[in-house]
Parts: structure tokens; sequence; C-alpha cells
């Protein structure tokens, strides 16, 4: 699941940055956009950082990952990664 939003994050230029770190990843432009952290042996978290964006049942908002991101959305397949993720 997280090979699946690094791809998906990566094909949206040459300008994102994978750098990975002790407990997850960050995906960066100019700033970090999103984390994707291994949560549980089923489940890999997406953190976002988004503004202005209300949450909904699937994409959960609130302080996230000690206060770096906005919201959270739990995937659990790689089909999880589809084209609301990629719009958030």
């Amino acid at each position: 699941m997280g090979v699946a939003v690094i791809e998906k994050a990566s094909s949206f230029g040459p300008d994102v940055e994978v750098a990975p770190k002790k407990a997850y990843v960050s995906l960066r432009r100019k700033k970090q956009f999103a984390i994707v952290q291994a949560s549980t042996k089923d489940r890999v978290d997406l953190g976002l950082n988004l503004k202005d964006v209300d949450p909904t049942e699937r994409l959960e908002g609130g302080n996230v990952f000690s206060g770096m991101c906005s919201h959270r959305v739990r995937l659990s397949a790689p089909q999880d990664v589809d084209e609301q993720v990629q719009d958030w």
C-alpha cells in the first residue's frame, strides 16, 4: 500500500521528493505535503497537509502524526489509493 502511494505521488512530477525517515516516509515539494506510515501489519496511514478541507468519513481530520498533518486516510489495499486520494 505504501508503495502505491509513493508511486502515485512520484507521478506528480520530478519535483516530488521521497524522503525516508525512521518511522515514516515524507513526501515533499517545497514543503512536506504528506506522510506515509505503516500503522499496523495490514494498514498504512497517509497523513496529508490540507488547507480548508472538511473531514469526511474517509478523510479524518484533526491533529495527526504529532501535528505534522491536518488529515489522515487509512489505506488497507493498493486499490485504496484511488482518484479521490490523488485529488486530496
